[in-house]
């Protein structure tokens, strides 16, 4: 592979997940973050209540990131190779973590009522 090109990332991404699961959570994704947009553009603010909740769930998003990746690519914490493995399963866990934030203060913001 001598360059590294959306496409040949979509391939890869669809052979870890498959081709259903992988665009499953690529639509899920742009849900949510439509979602989070709406809520940030209605509220135009940033609740900082919700905020707090939301970087509370960023640990479990990050393991459970990192764990759903494992189980994927029938890996294990054992499977570590070296710096660059270190960094992808760094990626992963931030990657997790923020999602989970987003996730988080995208429902509270939907299923909460507005600030007057």
């Amino acid at each position: 592979m001598k360059e590294l090109t959306l496409s040949t990332l979509f391939a890869v991404f669809e052979e870890i997940f498959g081709k259903g699961l992988f665009w499953a959570m690529v639509a899920v994704a742009a849900l949510v973050t439509v979602g989070y947009i709406y809520v940030l553009v209605r509220d135009r603010a940033v609740s900082w209540k919700k905020f707090l909740l939301a970087q509370m769930a960023m640990p479990f998003g990050a393991v459970g990131a990192v764990v759903f990746v494992q189980h994927m690519t029938h890996s294990s914490l054992s499977d570590l190779g070296g710096p660059v493995d270190v960094i992808v399963l760094a990626m992963i866990a931030i990657v997790g973590a923020i999602g989970a934030a987003i996730l988080v203060y995208t429902v509270q913001g939907l299923f909460s009522r507005r600030a007057v």
